[in-house]
């Protein structure tokens, strides 16, 4: 009984993981976070960004610095990454982390035989409206729709409260608020390593 909801789980998260997010790369940004995956893009100085292009998928192979994507949409993608791609997955991070499996959004610049050189890549990146259902140590169990999964806290989870600034204290969230979650999920288990949790917004 446990297999298909396992499954569905990890369905809804590749899709929440995959679609619909505009993303500004971090050399026009100035710097790379999670909030910069999801931010309209506006007017810049740069001249590679007019002619930016975005590839979004999961990863099916890893050769070198070479990923081998499968968007969404079926189409394929090969981006190549260098010493100077920005790379999130949950925190400012390497190439290094990036698996098989993992789902991305990436901006970069398409060379001449249609590989896309890349500026910058978000690794599993979600943004999720849920409720919470319950609170643990170290992880919240959330629901979103109809479905649940568990968000895990990081040292890097912070929390706004009805607008506030940012802080690393969980203590005031309850269960039955809604929250929004900002983080990355993580292929191995379903769940959700939390980045921000927003609530009375």
């Amino acid at each position: 009984m446990t297999r298909p909801n396992r499954f569905a789980r990890r369905d809804f998260l590749t899709s929440a993981a995959l679609g619909g997010a505009t993303i500004v790369g971090a050399s026009a940004l100035g710097a790379l976070d999670a909030d910069a995956a999801f931010a309209a893009p506006g007017p810049s100085l740069d001249p590679a960004v007019s002619r930016a292009s975005f590839a979004e998928g999961r990863v099916g192979a890893v050769r070198r610095s070479l990923l081998h994507v499968a968007g969404s949409h079926g189409e394929t993608h090969r981006l190549q990454l260098t010493n100077a791609t920005s790379v999130w997955k949950a925190r400012p991070t390497t190439a290094e982390d990036i698996e098989v499996g993992d789902g991305l959004y990436a901006r970069g610049v398409t060379m001449p035989d249609g590989t896309i050189a890349a500026d910058a890549v978000w690794v599993n990146i979600v943004n999720l409206y849920t409720t919470i259902r319950g609170i643990e140590r170290q992880r919240l169990h959330l629901t979103h729709g109809q479905q649940a999964l568990v968000g895990r806290t990081i040292p890097e989870t912070t929390a706004s409260y009805a607008g506030g600034a940012l802080t690393s204290d969980l203590s005031r969230l309850r269960i039955g608020q809604p929250a929004q979650v900002l983080g990355a999920w993580r292929p191995s288990d379903g769940a959700v390593d939390l980045v921000r949790v927003t609530v009375g917004h």
